[in-house]
């Protein structure tokens, strides 16, 4: 990576931001303020792409996936030069987002530099929005990948969120070289709730080509799930009305 110079004696600082979920409609305007004030946009490449027309004139420096680590030391490096340093994440950055790496990394350096985090649309929100109102009472969002965490540990949390009937979203349900893990979430949550349960799956939630499906438990799997999808399976009072999925909260209507 090309090292940045510093041009002026300021105070450096990291603003982790949030980019939604890749849509720039669904980013938030302080999210957008921040990254035109940026010197410098640090960012996993396939992010940076997202807001390649916001970045004239900005040192830009990216890399490839599993680099977050990397990531996170370079911008640290660089806001001690004294440069405004906006670090980008996909969603909300403390949300399996960059912000929780920034935080560690920086202590880990001995770094006093300042450090922002700027909210963002999550992928289970936007998702809901698309499904209709599923989020509408106590929910769970679990990651079905157990790169970074135990895969019997991922269990119990699924069988947590079935025993106390919360609204389960998975994230990351399935990839190429990782294809049992939503079979066996779904066999658990069919131990608490009924093949009938509705099932949103939503693909590219926000992004072009976004694509909407409402099951059921049931049938869920014969479905197109990969990693750019959420799947939110309802709780017991989880119904489908005109095409909509709802989780009445229990007001009187």
């Amino acid at each position: 990576m090309d090292k940045v110079h510093n041009v002026n004696h300021k105070a450096g600082k990291v603003t982790v931001v949030g980019l939604g979920p890749g849509d720039v409609a669904y980013m938030t305007p302080v999210v957008k303020e921040a990254i035109e004030a940026a010197d410098v946009v640090v960012g996993y490449k396939t992010y940076i792409d997202l807001i390649q027309p916001m970045l004239e004139n900005k040192k830009v420096i990216n890399n490839g996936m599993r680099r977050e680590v990397e990531r996170c030391q370079k911008a640290v490096e660089i806001a001690e030069e004294g440069h405004q340093v906006v670090l980008v994440s996909s969603g909300d950055p403390g949300i399996y987002g960059m912000a929780g790496i920034l935080l560690e990394v920086k202590e880990e350096m001995g770094s006093n530099i300042d450090v922002d985090i700027l909210p963002g649309i999550t992928a289970v929100n936007a998702a809901a929005s698309v499904l209709g109102a599923p989020l509408m009472h106590d929910f769970v969002v679990i990651s079905l990948s157990d790169l970074l965490t135990d895969w019997e540990v991922i269990k119990r949390r699924i069988r947590c969120g079935g025993e106390g009937d919360f609204i389960v979203a998975l994230y990351n349900p399935k990839s190429k070289g990782r294809t049992t893990q939503i079979e066996e979430a779904r066999e658990i949550l069919l131990q608490h709730r009924g093949e009938d349960t509705p099932v949103g799956i939503v693909r590219n939630a926000k992004r072009e080509n976004q694509e909407m499906t409402i099951t059921s438990l049931g049938n869920m799997l014969q479905h197109n799930i990969d990693m750019t999808t959420v799947v939110i399976i309802g709780n017991s009072n989880t119904y489908i009305k005109n095409g909509k999925m709802i989780t009445p909260r229990g007001y009187k209507i």
